[in-house]
C-alpha cells in the first residue's frame, strides 16, 4: 500500500463493510482520546466521552457526540473507576469501549467486566492480556514459543534469595515488577551494595501502583537497541505484522523519539528476523487484536525477547504514516469480529516516519512543570502529524501522565523524514510550559542519530553535549518561545542541575513516606513520585 498522503489527520477509508458498533466509549482522555474518536468520525460511529472533574472543558470531550462524568480528578476515582466507566457505557448504549493506551487498557479484570455487561471491549481476549501482563509469565511463554529471553529468574525473587540470585546472573542487571505496566517498577542495579535498596524501592513502587510486590530479576543489556513489532490479528486466525519500529532514543526508559523501518540500523536479515520472531509468539498465544512484541537487539545482532504489550501503542502513528493503514479503524473492525481486510502480502512500507514526544518538563533539570498553555502554535504542513490535545488556555496539570503531543514527520527517506520534523520543531511555539523540544532538537541534529548509531544509552550523552552548549549560550532553544530561556539561573550548570535532581529525589522519598491527603490526587503521590524518580533515580517512565 502506499503511504498515507495527508499525514495531518485523515487515514484511508477502507471499504470492507459496515461495522456493528453504531456507538463506542473511549475509555481515556487527551491526545489519544481525541485520535480515536478522528476514526470514529470517519467510521459513522457515534462517541461518547468519559471525563474528571477537571477535565469538563478538554478537547476530547468537545469532540464527542455525548460526554459523562466520571469521578474527580485522581485516577482511582475516575478514568481508572471501573464501575463509573461502565455505567457511563450503559447509560450510553455503547456496544464497546475502546481503552486507548494506559489506564484500563491492560486490565483483564476490566475487559471480562465488559464481557459480563455484554459490552465489547476492544482489545485482545482477557486470558492473553493476563498472561502476557504477568513479566514472569510472559518469559515463559516467550521461551516455549521458541523466543530467546534474556537470562532471569523464572520465579519470583524474595530477599532472603535476592544476593545469591543477583551474583549467579551477574551485575548489572534489572529488578521488575512482574505485575507492572506502563514502564513502571523497574531499576537497574549496577553492584551488590545498590541490591537491597533497589530492590525495596521497586517493591514499594510495585505495591502502591500494582498491588503487588513480586519482583524477578533479568539481565541488563547495555546499550542496545529497542526493537518493537506491530501485530494485528483478528478472532478469525489470522495474524499479521506491520514491521518494526526503533524506540532506542530514551530517558530512563522513558520514549523520546521512535522512528520506523529500522532498516538504517538492523539489517534486512535482523529485520526479517524479529518480525518472525513476533509473529510466532502472536500466533502461539493465540493474539487477536492490535500489540506490540518488543525486543532488545545486542550490538552483535543477538535478538531477546522483551516483553508484549496488548494494547494500542503511543507510538503507532508512525507505523500509519508509511503503510497507509489506520490501526485504530482495524482494531475496531476485528473487535467487531470482521475478518482481516489484509494479508501479509498486502503489508509494505513506503518512506519513512519519525516521532517525537514532548513532555512538560525543565529541558536541563528535567524537572516536570505544569501551567496553562499561553501561546501554541503546532506546525503545519505536507507530511507533518500531530496527535495532541493541545490548545490555548489548556491546563497541563499534575493529575495524569506528561505526554502533551507527539509530532510525526513522513519522508520518502529518512533524511528527509529527519529534515521535516526538524523544521516542524523549528515552527512549534508552546508557551507557558517548559518542555523538552531543545532536546529533541539537538538529538535530532546530532551526527548518531543522523548516522543511525544510536542505541538505548545514548541520551545521556545528548544531554551532557546539550547541557555544555547552554551553559556557553549556545542551545538550540528559541528562548521562551519553546519553555525556556537561554541564560536563565534554573538549570543553568552543572552543580545546579545535580542540586535540582537531588531536590527531586528528596521530593520523591518524602512523598513515598508521605500519608495520603484527601485534597491530593492519587496521582500527585504516586505518578508524580514516579515521575521526579524516573529523572532522578534511573527507574522507567511511561510506555
Amino acid at each position: 500500500m502506499a503511504a498515507v498522503d495527508l499525514v495531518n489527520s485523515e487515514l484511508p477509508f477502507l471499504d470492507t463493510g459496515l461495522i456493528v458498533f453504531t456507538k463506542i466509549l473511549i475509555a481515556n482522555r487527551g491526545e489519544i482520546a481525541c485520535r480515536i474518536i478522528r476514526t470514529c468520525q470517519k467510521l459513522g460511529i457515534k462517541t461518547v466521552a468519559i471525563y474528571s472533574t477537571v477535565d469538563r472543558n478538554a478537547l476530547h470531550v468537545k469532540m464527542a457526540d455525548e460526554a459523562y462524568l466520571v469521578g474527580e480528578a485522581p485516577p482511582h476515582d475516575s478514568y481508572l473507576n471501573m464501575s463509573n466507566v461502565l455505567d457511563a457505557a450503559k447509560a450510553s448504549g455503547a456496544q464497546a469501549i475502546h481503552p486507548g493506551y494506559g489506564f484500563l487498557s491492560e486490565n483483564a479484570a476490566f475487559a471480562r467486566l465488559c464481557e459480563d455487561a455484554g459490552i465489547c471491549f476492544i482489545g485482545p481476549n482477557p486470558d492473553v492480556m493476563e498472561k502476557m501482563g504477568d513479566k514472569m509469565r510472559s518469559r515463559k511463554l516467550a521461551r516455549k514459543a521458541g523466543l530467546p529471553i534474556l537470562p532471569g529468574t523464572d520465579d519470583a525473587v524474595a530477599n532472603a534469595d535476592a544476593s545469591t540470585k543477583a551474583w549467579e546472573l551477574g551485575f548489572p542487571l534489572m529488578v521488575k515488577a512482574a505485575d507492572g505496566g506502563g514502564g513502571i517498577g523497574i531499576h537497574i542495579i549496577e553492584n551488590q551494595e545498590e541490591l537491597m535498596p533497589l530492590i525495596d524501592r521497586t517493591r514499594q513502587i510495585s505495591e502502591s501502583a500494582f498491588g503487588s510486590s513480586r519482583l524477578f530479576f533479568e539481565r541488563y543489556l547495555k546499550d542496545a537497541s529497542h526493537i518493537e513489532v506491530q501485530l494485528l490479528g483478528d478472532t478469525h486466525g489470522n495474524l499479521v505484522h506491520l514491521h518494526e519500529r526503533d524506540c532506542s532514543v530514551q530517558r530512563r526508559n522513558q520514549k523520546l523519539v521512535e522512528e520506523t523501518p529500522s532498516s538504517a540500523k538492523l539489517t534486512p536479515r535482523l529485520r526479517r528476523r524479529v518480525s518472525s520472531l513476533a509473529t510466532k509468539l502472536g500466533k502461539f498465544i493465540g493474539y487477536s487484536s492490535l500489540g506490540t512484541v518488543e525486543f532488545l537487539v545486542s550490538a552483535d545482532g543477538s535478538v531477546f525477547f522483551l516483553e508484549m504489550n496488548t494494547r494500542l501503542q503511543v507510538e503507532h502513528g508512525v507505523t500509519e504514516l508509511v503503510t497507509g493503514l489506520d490501526l485504530v479503524e482495524l482494531q475496531i473492525r476485528a473487535a467487531a469480529g470482521e475478518t482481516l481486510p489484509i494479508t501479509q502480502e498486502d503489508v509494505s512500507i513506503n518512506g519513512h516516519a519519525i516521532e517525537v514526544r514532548i513532555y512538560p518538563e525543565d529541558p536541563e533539570t528535567f524537572m516536570p512543570d505544569a501551567g496553562d498553555i499561553t501561546d501554541l502554535h503546532q506546525p503545519e504542513g505536507e507530511h507533518i502529524r500531530i496527535d495532541s490535545a493541545l490548545c490555548n488556555g489548556y491546563t497541563v496539570g499534575l493529575d495524569y501522565e506528561p505526554l502533551m503531543a507527539k509530532i510525526m514527520a513522513f519522508g520518502e527517506d529518512r533524511t528527509q523524514a529527519i529534515k521535516t520534523l526538524q523544521k516542524a520543531l523549528l515552527e512549534l511555539r508552546l508557551e507557558g510550559v517548559k518542555n523538552n523540544v531543545p532536546l529533541l532538537r539537538d538529538i535530532l541534529a546530532s551526527k548518531e542519530f543522523t548516522d543511525a548509531t544510536y542505541n538505548t544509552g545514548s541520551v545521556p550523552h545528548w544531554i551532557a553535549k546539550f547541557g555544555s552548549r547552554s551553559l556557553n549560550g549556545s542551545s538550540t532553544g528559541n528562548g521562551h518561545r519553546n519553555g525556556h530561556s537561554n541564560g536563565s539561573k534554573s538549570g543553568g550548570g552543572t552543580n545546579e542541575r545535580e542540586i535540582a535532581a537531588t531536590i527531586g529525589a528528596a521530593m520523591a522519598l518524602a512523598m513515598s513516606s508521605a500519608p495520603p491527603i484527601a485534597a491530593t490526587s492519587s496521582w500527585r503521590i504516586h505518578g508524580r513520585r514516579e515521575q521526579l524518580l524516573s529523572r532522578t533515580l534511573g527507574n522507567r517512565g511511561w510506555r
